[in-house]
């Protein structure tokens, strides 16, 4: 039997414009609102990721984060 999906946590979360782009299109091609959208890529996180170029622009948002809150 599926598991039943529940939104069980709520918090509140600052994202950069194009990030919050990203994911209401993201949600809105797949037939998704934005918590559900979040709900499936962090519960599949590894394999959505490219292990190859993740740790890379990981640091390259870490350096550009300070000037980006500008």
């Amino acid at each position: 039997m599926p598991k039943r999906f529940r939104l069980t946590r709520r918090f509140p979360v600052a994202m950069t414009e194009d990030g919050y782009r990203r994911l209401r299109r993201f949600a809105s091609d797949s037939g998704l609102d934005e918590g559900e959208a979040l709900s499936f890529l962090f519960e599949h996180f590894d394999s959505v990721i490219n292990e190859d170029t993740f740790e890379h622009r990981l640091r390259l948002f870490n350096s550009e984060l300070e000037a980006r809150k500008r």
